[in-house]
């Protein structure tokens, strides 16, 4: 095609927030007219954790690793973007917290020395409030979650996303520094395994890179013999990490105890460091730091 059959930039009318380019077009990175530029937070990895489905434990992963992280000294945000659905507030414990400032910044909720959480939670009226929002509005409550929270220097923020590949996912990478890259949560069954090829691919097409696949729910981990049992199968994450030649960063299994401790807002790892399944939590951490560092 001549330069004078392409369509010029001003002529361009898709939505940037539902467009797959956002991530790579100028004008959605905030150098076309009205729409913001990257937020300067001082980050060094910004961690995006996402899956193709709901109800394969992607927040859980998240609140776990992101805890891991942190108690392995790492300075650590947990950013909760599941905005119509945010539960991390309560696997940790602090739903009943609301956001203070500062000047004219946000404090984020500490739950250690080491981490940070930003939730749209801390905004409710209370836990059944719904949210009930277009892509702009969530665009616009993602800017002030980076720009106007008061980080600190942080070395990972670990974003918890919404199931599927909409908006604040194409947000979240056209407003955030230092995008390191993805984590794709699945359950090891096919019809979970599916929709992780599709986040995966996703992630691919926005020129972002896959850090690789953890396997959740690998395994039932029975609460009386300690036995390991494969309720959902095994090994599906491992064998689409290969078809998609991305690490695969570790499994791990459906242990009871795990649930409890979400439900009771007590993160896993604080309370179960001698378990099989924390060892895999923290294997996965691992995996991840050595994978980023590369």
């Amino acid at each position: 095609m001549k330069d004078s059959q392409k369509p010029k930039e001003e002529e361009c009318n898709q939505e940037c927030e539902s467009c797959a380019s956002a991530a790579t077009c100028d004008t959605a990175k905030g150098k076309g007219k009205g729409l913001p530029a990257k937020s300067d937070i001082d980050v060094r990895h910004v961690i995006l954790v996402l899956s193709g489905k709901g109800g394969v434990g992607k927040s859980t992963v998240s609140v776990n690793l992101a805890y891991a992280l942190s108690a392995h000294g790492y300075k650590t945000g947990l950013m909760d973007l599941d905005i119509h659905g945010p539960n991390v507030p309560k696997m940790l414990g602090i739903e009943d917290h609301k956001l203070t400032t500062i000047g004219n910044m946000i404090e984020p909720v500490r739950v250690t020395g080491n981490l940070s959480v930003i939730s749209m939670a801390f905004l409710l009226p209370d836990i059944s409030t719904p949210v009930i929002w277009r892509g702009p509005m969530k665009m616009s409550a993602i800017s002030q979650f980076l720009s106007d929270v008061d980080w600190g220097p942080l070395d990972f923020l670990v974003v918890d996303l919404p199931p599927g590949t909409g908006d604040e996912a194409l947000s979240i990478i056209q407003l955030a520094p230092n995008v390191t890259g993805a984590i794709i949560v699945t359950t090891p069954q096919e019809v979970a395994t599916m929709d992780a090829m599709k986040a995966a691919k996703f992630i691919e097409k926005l020129d972002i890179r896959v850090l690789g696949i953890v396997e959740n729910m690998s395994g039932f981990i029975c609460p009386h013999c300690k036995e390991e049992v494969d309720l959902f199968g095994s090994g599906g994450g491992k064998r689409i990490a290969e078809v998609l030649n991305v690490p695969f960063l570790g499994s791990i299994p459906l242990d009871p105890e795990m649930r409890k401790a979400g439900d009771e807002g007590k993160p896993f790892v604080i309370r179960s460091r001698d378990s099989p399944t924390w060892k895999k939590v923290d294997a996965v951490m691992e995996e991840l730091v050595k994978v980023v560092e590369e």
